[in-house]
């Protein structure tokens, strides 16, 4: 009986392999150009970034501050492009972690016994859209894998 279902099963597969790559691209580029603002943001209002991290207790304020926009901005121009992709997705994690035990300490502390206020905070989205092109990387639709078929091309010619 399953056997008669394995060739709607293959097409029906194929058919949402395709998504990948389109889906990838749209998350990558909402959420890079995003972190992208958001991190200019925290650049171009520096003391005010800084003054919020002191209220936080977070050591050296200003420099984790310019550290937190730079990271933010920086990162995610690059995860936008599909560029270094996976590996500008781990200091984007390491940031919407801070973000999460800083800022969002409840969130974390009440994470099992209400998750909710855990999805719906603001380090959220970044955080899960930095995991998935660091899990799955870039997609098709990226400088990232344009580079990698350009070298694989250029070593399989020589």
């Amino acid at each position: 009986m399953l056997t008669r279902f394995q060739p709607f099963c293959e097409k029906f597969d194929a058919c949402a392999a395709a998504l990948q790559a389109p889906l990838l691209f749209v998350l990558r580029v909402y959420w890079g150009w995003s972190f992208a603002q958001t991190g200019w943001g925290k650049l171009m209002n520096l003391d005010r970034t800084a003054g919020f991290f002191a209220s936080l207790d977070i050591p050296l304020p200003k420099l984790n501050a310019l550290l937190a926009g730079a990271t933010e901005a920086g990162g995610g121009l690059l995860l936008a492009l599909g560029l270094f992709a996976r590996p500008v997705s781990v200091p984007l994690i390491f940031t919407m972690l801070v973000a999460y035990f800083t800022a969002d300490n409840e969130a974390v502390r009440t994470l099992f016994s209400k998750p909710d206020n855990f999805t719906e905070a603001a380090p959220f989205l970044f955080l899960l859209v930095s995991a998935l092109v660091l899990a799955f990387g870039p997609g098709k639709w990226s400088l990232d894998y344009f580079w990698q078929q350009r070298r694989a091309r250029a070593g399989s010619s020589q």
